[in-house]
């Protein structure tokens, strides 16, 4: 397994950040406000969202390189205790086990970070198998099968609940 680090942003990620996060592989998978194509205008614009408190963002680093992103996005009102995760991770480095371990140790700062939180929540498509295992892996359990709860692309998609608590 290549060498990584989980690592705050630097303004120099810009290059990497746009050639891994342009993929629409990445997209395909992602919200709708995740874009395709991805820019170096869009590129800018989360770089220095990232440099804010929350949401609470670290860059997947492997050699040296910006390959992913992590983050966590906290929830307001009633969900207040509540984050959800996002990530996504180059695909030349999908596969290796590397997301599942920076899941684990993004929870890890998070339950540190924010102490009143206690979940800690990620959602993926239900056609996406290889999201679901990184996050089983990572120690994340199923809560729920909401079905025909996403559209995407004109496509009405399952979405799958999972969970870690403190």
């Amino acid at each position: 397994m290549p060498s990584w680090t989980l690592r705050p942003f630097r303004e120099a990620d810009l290059p990497a950040l746009v050639k891994h996060a342009n993929d629409p592989g990445i997209a395909a998978f992602l919200s709708d406000a995740f874009p395709h194509p991805y820019t170096d205008e869009h590129g800018r614009a989360f770089l220095a969202e990232a440099q804010q408190r929350l949401p609470f963002r670290r860059c997947i680093d492997i050699g040296g390189e910006a390959c992913g992103a992590i983050g966590l996005h906290p929830r307001q009102d009633l969900w207040r205790r509540n984050m959800e995760v996002g990530f996504w991770l180059g695909r030349a480095y999908r596969g290796k086990g590397i997301m599942a371990q920076a899941l684990q140790e993004m929870v890890a700062l998070g339950f540190v970070e924010f102490p009143e939180v206690t979940r800690i929540f990620g959602t993926t498509f239900g056609t996406n198998i290889a999201s679901q295992r990184t996050m089983e892996k990572a120690g994340f359990t199923l809560e729920a099968k909401l079905i025909g709860n996403l559209v995407k692309n004109g496509q009405v998609h399952d979405e799958w609940i999972y969970a870690v608590r403190r």
